[in-house]
């Protein structure tokens, strides 16, 4: 099996791995796992040839960082990229009480808790407690966190003080993660960002991120990270009872995810090879974020990622309906060449 190919994250230099490393799970989403396990998920994930790792203080109030930033020390710093991200600062509780599953999703001790903030010290501030958990001194790429109900400080202090630390050197690339493609939209248009992360709007059932996103980053020469490509697992498993975005999937999707894995498997491949595909029939994605926190994991993300997926069945889930005819499909390329840097040069 050969290593995912890499792609270049905007027109900063950073490059990326198509397939890359989503780090909430070891930061014990939902559920508790050890050190080791999380030591030992990331050490199959740089043996499949993983080099893009992503993080944030949000998962587990800073574990995921701490357990990621121990997994690659004494790894080569120049041979792989981390993102964290901005957005929530972490402070200690008065008193731990409990833990923050409730709260946040993560099975850890509320040891601290998290405090919104956009404004330009808040981005500093946590860039720092980040580079302190995860034991380096840098970090490659940084997002702003959600900031869905912050648009205002995000776009006033938030970006712009991103944009000073990239001229410092301080990071290599900047951008926006979140779970919606509008305000993304905005960042792309209206500010000098890298790339965005755009979680769960651009998969086989959801087509959000093609009306603007998607077009305004080719245009300006961005790339975009798809997060959520098997939108909560029902494009993973699609049974009854199975999630869409963190809820139980309606009818209507789940029909249409098994109908999609019936054409799958009438072609020789699978629904997980071809959810993860997807996303590279537009040239403006650079690589997809899996969540991950065992080894299997690392393991089927892997094989599933570097299975051929026909062009049969792209023509077949067309003409059945399941994809419409505007949305773009992947070439038998997808993968061979890494990817450019499109557009614009950075004023």
């Amino acid at each position: 099996m050969s290593a995912p190919a890499r792609r270049l994250l905007g027109p900063g230099g950073v490059e990326v791995t198509e397939l890359s490393f989503g780090a909430a799970g070891i930061g014990n989403l939902y559920s508790p796992i050890t050190d080791e396990q999380a030591a030992t998920a990331l050490d199959h994930a740089w043996n499949a040839g993983i080099r893009y790792f992503d993080t944030a203080p949000h998962y587990g109030l800073g574990l995921s960082e701490r357990r990621l930033g121990e997994a690659l020390r004494g790894r080569d710093r120049s041979s792989y990229v981390i993102s964290t991200k901005v957005g929530r600062i972490l402070e200690p509780a008065d008193e731990v009480s409990g833990d923050d599953l409730a709260d946040g999703g993560f099975a850890v001790p509320r040891t601290h808790r998290r405090v919104w903030d956009f404004s330009a010290d808040g981005v500093r501030r946590s860039i720092e407690s980040s580079l302190t958990r995860l034991g380096v001194d840098r970090v490659d790429v940084v997002f702003l966190h959600d900031p869905d109900n912050h648009a205002e400080e995000a776009f006033r202090e938030g970006y712009p003080a991103l944009e000073k630390l990239r001229s410092e050197g301080v990071v290599g690339a900047i951008g926006a993660g979140m779970n919606q493609a509008e305000m993304l939209t905005r960042f792309v248009r209206d500010t000098d960002v890298d790339a965005v992360l755009c979680a769960g709007r651009y998969t086989l059932l959801d087509h959000q991120a093609l009306t603007e996103l998607l077009p305004a980053a080719s245009e300006r020469g961005a790339s975009i990270v798809i997060g959520g490509v098997f939108n909560s697992g029902l494009l993973a498993d699609p049974k009854p009872g199975a999630r869409f975005d963190y809820t139980e999937a309606p009818p209507d999707l789940l029909a249409r995810a098994r109908a999609l894995r019936t054409v799958a498997e009438r072609h020789g491949t699978t629904l997980r090879a071809a959810a993860l595909a997807f996303p590279f029939g537009h040239p403006a994605v650079a690589s997809v974020l899996v969540g991950i926190h065992a080894p299997e994991q690392v393991t089927d993300a892997a094989a599933q990622f570097a299975a051929d997926v026909p062009a049969d069945f792209w023509q077949e889930a067309r003409e059945a309906g399941l994809l419409p005819p505007e949305v773009p499909v992947p070439g038998p390329a997808r993968g061979d060449i890494p990817g450019e840097v499109r557009g614009r040069d950075r004023l």
